[in-house]
């Protein structure tokens, strides 16, 4: 099973999103080519109601901690609600470009 197909598992069982986009945007960085280092996932779900920006994530980190343990070396989170998937704050998710190795 690759990563990408890993990490919707786990969110997907530990959240029950109501949305779940997994990217895997490893060959933006400076990686050997096919690595599976550097993802984006943007989660929508019921169990972020009342919780901060930084609790969401915690709750997406924890459910990949066992990723980051084994090679996974960078994740951007977007962690909404539905009202907030539904208000379009999920548009224009992008990712920091790439400021490590060769991409200097």
């Amino acid at each position: 099973m690759s990563r990408e197909e890993r990490i919707r598992t786990a969110v997907d069982s530990g959240l029950r999103p109501l949305e779940l986009f997994v990217e895997n945007e490893s060959h933006s960085h400076s990686v050997p080519l096919n690595s599976e280092t550097h993802f984006k996932v943007l989660v929508v779900a019921d169990l972020f109601q009342g919780l901060s920006r930084v609790a969401r994530q915690r709750k997406v980190m924890d459910l990949l901690s066992a990723e980051f343990q084994s090679g996974l070396h960078a994740l951007a989170i977007r962690a909404l609600t539905k009202e907030e998937w539904d208000s379009g704050q999920g548009d224009g998710f992008v990712s920091p470009a790439c400021r490590g190795g060769s991409k200097r």
